[in-house]
């Protein structure tokens, strides 16, 4: 092989993980707001860890990711995360790191008004290629500014918990 056509080989190799590695960042937005939990496997490692800092923790695995996601969301009418200005940087062992912005809403309709509740900041993520393809190891929500009602959380926290207790 020639070293323009190695060059070549090693461009696109890295076009398609970058583009790989964006695929799993929106899908783990697509999977929280769907509330997929089950498609956080297809997102972190085995062993992979979210630490959303003061807003919910630390969590290990993605099944623990799920239930902290299903905690905080699943009691809301709906929400929706934004995943933008991803770059993406590859290291010498075969792994990958990104920053990513997010926008992410949420919404319940609260009689007492105030129906929205909206948190923007950064991830900052580690990835790991596996024989599934890339997944994240670790990823840390840096928040930059919120903005509206956050009691629609302890609302959404107690709908969850009626809806649970009654089924």
């Amino acid at each position: 092989m020639t070293d323009h056509a190695s060059s070549l080989e090693r461009t696109v190799r890295l076009m398609v993980d970058n583009e790989e590695i964006r695929d799993v960042l929106i899908r783990y937005a697509m999977a929280i707001d769907a509330r997929d939990w089950r498609l956080l496997h297809d997102v972190f490692t085995a062993d992979g860890v979210a630490n959303y800092g003061e807003l919910a923790g630390v969590h290990e695995g993605p099944d623990a990711v799920g239930q902290a996601c299903h905690q905080a969301l699943s009691g809301l009418d709906a929400s929706q995360h934004l995943i933008t200005n991803i770059t993406v940087s590859h290291n010498d062992n075969g792994s990958a790191s990104t920053v990513c912005y997010f926008h992410a809403q949420h919404y319940l309709v609260d009689p007492n008004g105030g129906n929205t509740y909206v948190i923007a900041g950064t991830y900052r993520d580690r990835l790991t290629r596996t024989d599934a393809g890339w997944r994240i190891s670790y990823r840390t929500l840096e928040t930059t500014w919120t903005d509206g009602n956050s009691g629609i959380f302890g609302l959404a926290q107690a709908r969850l918990a009626e809806r649970e207790a009654n089924d």
